[in-house]
């Protein structure tokens, strides 16, 4: 799956002892990272009822994405197709 550059994303894993790993397109750059609350975004994620997700301490204290103040401009118009342009 490609994920573009600045654009949000989550995983979520429903099997015990699972281990995800992603390619990036650059070093890890603290000050460029952030990220909004999984739970603040209308997602009806398939969790067991009662499941509480097992989040890093730097993710449980994200914002949600009403309060979260995005780095990336948007003039309101849709983005070209990928190899369009």
């Amino acid at each position: 799956m490609f994920v573009p550059v600045g654009f949000a994303h989550a995983f979520l894993t429903l099997e015990p002892e699972c281990e995800v790993m992603y390619k990036v397109s650059d070093v890890y750059a603290p000050i460029c990272d952030g990220g909004i609350r999984w739970d603040s975004v209308g997602i009806n994620w398939p969790l067991p009822t009662g499941t509480v997700p097992e989040l890093s301490a730097k993710d449980a204290e994200l914002p949600a994405l009403a309060d979260f103040d995005s780095p990336f401009p948007y003039d309101g118009h849709p983005l070209e197709p990928f190899g369009r342009g």
